[in-house]
């Protein structure tokens, strides 16, 4: 009762997403004093009641000397009016999304992130699932990140439970961790274990994740979340 508390306090549970804070937490670094290149990867709660069980995650990146951030992400909604969910844009990297507070998931800076941003963007515009979405079991934003972060496996993201849709696997049901590192066995994403130094042992049930990562010490339950020492 105490983490859903939690989630309503930081806005989960928000009534109107036409007025909800999309301000910055201040997580990333400000372009103006900070030139290096730095790559951050985010997951906050969804809007409405859809909070309470899972996350939407997005991909920052900022070469060095630019002046703004380059947001990758993926929003269902768009196919109302777009044949493609997929959304590249130059927005505040590190804003509320719709009111929900983000987590810091990966982060890279200066040489180490500099040598990632090509691959990610090509990564990106190479995701097979643009033209259709569903918030679940897959393929929506989670799966979108998830298929970014397996093909830049440097990046060592190691998404909360609650991202659902990060196991989803079309093609094939024998892959890589969603970090991109170790094994997983998914089955369209109802069904999927997974073992990975980056993300530990994981059972995914019906799109609701179960795990323990001795590697990073954490527990990992469905709508809690990730329990465990800061990142």
């Amino acid at each position: 009762m105490t983490a859903l508390a939690a989630i309503d306090r930081d806005g989960a549970g928000a009534q109107d997403w036409r007025t909800a804070s999309r301000a910055s937490v201040g997580l990333a670094p400000d372009p103006a004093t900070h030139r290096e290149a730095i790559v951050q990867v985010y997951g906050a709660r969804t809007w409405g009641w859809r909070g309470r069980f899972g996350v939407h995650t997005w991909i920052a990146v900022k070469p060095a000397e630019a002046e703004a951030y380059t947001v990758y992400e993926v929003i269902g909604w768009r196919l109302r009016w777009s044949d493609s969910a997929l959304s590249v844009s130059q927005r505040v990297p590190d804003a509320r999304w719709y009111g929900n507070a983000p987590e810091l998931l990966a982060a890279r800076r200066g040489d180490a992130a500099a040598g990632l941003i090509a691959r990610i963007e090509k990564a990106a515009h190479a995701y097979p699932h643009a033209h259709e979405y569903a918030a679940w079991p897959g393929p929506n934003s989670n799966t979108f990140t998830a298929w970014v972060a397996r093909a830049v496996p440097e990046l060592e993201v190691d998404f909360p439970p609650t991202a659902i849709g990060k196991d989803y696997l079309a093609d094939g049901i024998l892959g890589s961790a969603p970090s991109g590192s170790g094994v997983q066995l998914s089955l369209g994403g109802l069904f999927a274990i997974t073992a990975s130094p980056v993300e530990g042992l994981e059972l995914n049930l019906l799109g609701l994740t179960f795990g323990v990562n001795p590697f990073d010490p954490a527990l990992k339950l469905p709508l809690v979340g990730r329990l465990g020492p800061a990142r």
